[in-house]
This record gives C-alpha cells, structure tokens and sequence, in this order.
C-alpha cells in the first residue's frame, strides 16, 4: 500500500514525495452584464484567450488530471475553452464554493483534491485567484516569472506551480512557480 503523497519507484521504495503541478486561472473575458454577476457569459474574446491559454498549458506539458471550476457560468465557458485548446477530456468538479470564496478557502478546496491527481487545474475569479496564486507561491521561482505574475493578474492569466508531497499537506508558501501566461488568443 502506498503512503498519502508517496510514489513507489517500481522497486519497493516508498515514501519519495509525488511531484504535483497546480495552475491558478482567472476566468476569461466576460460580458459586462447579465441577469445575475453569476450568470455572466464569457464574451468571445474570453473564449479566444481562453483556448490559447489551454493550448499554451499543453505545450508546457500540463495535462490536468482534476480540474476544480467556479459553477460561475464565465468560469465554466473559459474551462470548456481552455480543454478544447488544450485537447483535455476531463468533466470539471464545479464548485458553488469557489463562486465567492477567499484564497484561504481556495486552498483548502486544493488541499481536498484526490490523493491520486497529480495535476490541477483551479478557474475561478479576482481577487481571489491572484491571491491564492500569491499565498502559495513559495518565492523559489524564477524571479522575472514572480515579477510578471505580481504586475498584474488579468482576464486569462494562469499561474503554473509545482509541489511535492500530499494535497492535504499543501501549505501557504508551499508551492514554486514555475510559468505565468496571460491568454490573448
């Protein structure tokens, strides 16, 4: 039996952390009104910037295998958007929660991932993504990566981290950033 956050080499070792990959979106460009801030659609350039950051999260060699999604309908469009750039087959956990939560409730959602994912992919909506990308980001990371991320976090930017060790055990700090993309498609 394997330990919580541990691979086996294929040759009896155990306990070498598994090594995870997070990436931090904010949703695509939305329409500026609908009949609730919740039913906003994604406005066509926020499926254009969307599928380009999908496509770009490809080439890094991101392929999510859990994808945590705001039930937000902008946040649900650019997820469709960013599979099909991507070419990710993967139904989204869509989360009523992640709509109006904090970065610290956003963690907590990250830390309930699957022991078995080893890539995520979180969509969700400002303050709160940009905040989150911040808290877990553990100052490692290229610095001019850093320096980019903190200018600004805009309609489809996605932050692109890496971390080892258990969901449940993803800590503030915990993660190095190791990309940072904003879609223009």
């Amino acid at each position: 039996m394997q330990e919580e956050g541990s691979a086996d080499a294929g040759d009896g070792t155990k306990g070498h952390p598994v090594p995870r990959r997070i990436a931090v979106m904010r949703h695509g460009k939305a329409e500026p009104a609908g009949r609730t801030d919740y039913e906003r659609e994604l406005a066509d350039r926020g499926h254009h910037d969307s599928q380009e950051a999908g496509g770009w999260l490809a080439g890094q060699g991101f392929r999510p295998d859990h994808a945590m999604v705001s039930a937000a309908h902008r946040a649900i469009g650019t997820w469709e958007s960013v599979a099909a750039g991507g070419g990710f087959d993967l139904e989204p956990y869509l989360s009523e929660v992640l709509y109006g939560a904090g970065p610290e409730t956003a963690l907590d959602l990250l830390r309930e991932a699957p022991d078995d994912v080893t890539a995520v992919i979180v969509i969700g909506h400002n303050p709160t993504m940009a905040s989150l990308a911040s808290l877990i980001d553990d100052g490692d990371g290229d610095p001019a990566v850093t320096s980019e991320m903190l200018t600004g976090y805009p309609t489809s930017a996605v932050a692109v981290f890496e971390y080892e060790g258990a969901w449940a055990d993803l800590t503030e700090a915990g993660a190095r950033l190791v990309a940072y993309h904003v879609g223009r498609g």
